[in-house]
């Protein structure tokens, strides 16, 4: 049993369980996001005595804080007990075009160039990672949600702003990868 885990499955597998979640979640009138979990977990810290945005009934959020903990346990449950030796299956073509790039690949999730703890020591990573966090932050409130809540939940409810937000967020990570990546790195 625990070796048919190990095997990547397909990719409709996790598509039929989005889809299903979703079923639940619109049945229920709620609306999934990954982005409100910081916002009620700051709530909950008292950020709401300063901050009006964070000043809100936490505790009818509560559900979402599921999902959060789900994963975090599926996270270290798949690098530790579900995890195998072998080289993440990628197309040459994209080994290809990461090459053009300038990241090697390296059979992991993450390219070490850019998120190995070494890579901490430049200068450079920190300010570009610094600078990322606060771009995806402003954009996160900015919007009004992270990616997954637009692009899942919002779309699934046919919301307007979401099909802009996601057309946004394609539109953004096509410029990244073609324009600005090649002259950061």
């Amino acid at each position: 049993m625990l070796a048919l885990l190990k095997q990547p499955w397909p990719w409709y597998t996790s598509g039929a369980a989005i889809a299903l979640i979703m079923v639940g979640l619109l049945y229920f009138g709620k609306s999934f996001g990954f982005s409100s979990n910081l916002r009620t977990l700051c709530s909950m810290a008292g950020a709401g005595k300063k901050i009006k945005f964070f000043d809100f009934d936490w505790k009818a959020q509560r559900w979402n804080l599921l999902f959060l903990v789900g994963a975090i346990i599926g996270g270290f449950l798949s690098s530790t007990v579900l995890s195998n030796d072998q080289p993440m299956a990628l197309s040459a073509a994209t080994v290809a075009d990461l090459q053009h790039l300038g990241v090697p690949f390296d059979g992991g999730m993450n390219p070490e160039q850019l998120f190995d703890l070494h890579a901490l020591a430049s200068f450079k990573n920190i300010v570009l990672l610094l600078a990322g966090g606060l771009m995806v932050g402003f954009g996160t409130r900015y919007a009004g949600g992270c990616t997954s809540g637009h692009a899942i939940s919002g779309l699934s409810n046919l919301q307007l702003p979401s099909l802009i937000a996601v057309i946004g967020f394609f539109i953004g990570g096509l410029m990244m990868t073609h324009l600005f990546f090649p002259l950061i790195f």
